[in-house]
């Protein structure tokens, strides 16, 4: 099976445009005022109308209350919420029962032991996804280009899909997958030529190095 390639960030046409032209299989819209990936409700609703069923549009949220998520599901009607901040298991399982949306929660990763969250987690979650940590005093919980060690996700199962984010460029994917036999990918950052401003061809390099992979 094909791994998944999520393409996270976009904000334009022309970003989302060059992401399902590239094959991606999930396209990533932040709904986060702190990130320079933020979109508004009004621009999410005509990047995810271009979508037009060719992926599967993921809206990415961080303890965001009932209000903001209801207003993101009108907006988007995504196919799946993005939990990025310190949501319980108790939460995630509110989230996913309240909207019937499926829901993938983050998990911040930096050693094995990180990993245990993931068994609270997983009876909630359709899917999770391992990023790296962010750093100390970082404004945001994902998107800040750190890898991790990945041998800790070797030979690991945590009974649900699950995607690989965190520092991945065109030139590191193949390697990573290797390392974990992940089942997708998620990138954000490691396709941009400035904070928030994607870039066609690295989103282009990076679908077809983890295809290849």
């Amino acid at each position: 099976m094909s791994v998944l390639v999520k393409i996270c960030g976009l904000k334009t046409p022309g970003m989302v445009d060059a992401a399902l032209d590239a094959g991606a299989d999930m396209l990533g819209f932040v709904f986060f005022a702190k990130s320079p990936r933020h979109v508004t409700l009004d621009a999410a609703a005509a990047l995810g109308a271009r979508v037009a069923g060719r992926a599967r549009k993921v809206a990415l949220t961080v303890d965001a209350d009932d209000a903001a998520l209801d207003a993101i599901l009108a907006a988007l009607s995504p196919d799946l919420l993005q939990l990025h901040g310190k949501e319980s298991p108790a939460r995630v399982a509110e989230i996913a029962a309240r909207t019937g949306t499926p829901v993938m929660k983050a998990l911040g990763v930096e050693t094995r032991a990180d990993l245990a969250a993931a068994a609270d987690y997983a009876p909630h979650c359709a899917s999770l996804l391992f990023d790296a940590k962010p750093p100390k005093g970082a404004v945001l919980p994902g998107g800040n280009g750190l890898p991790f060690d990945w041998t800790i996700l070797a030979d690991y199962d945590p009974g649900v899909p699950w995607m690989l984010s965190g520092g991945l460029t065109p030139a590191n994917v193949a390697e990573a997958l290797r390392r974990t036999k992940a089942p997708g990918v998620d990138v954000s950052s490691g396709v941009e030529s400035a904070p928030g401003v994607k870039d066609a061809g690295l989103i282009r390099a990076f679908v077809a190095a983890a295809r290849d992979a």
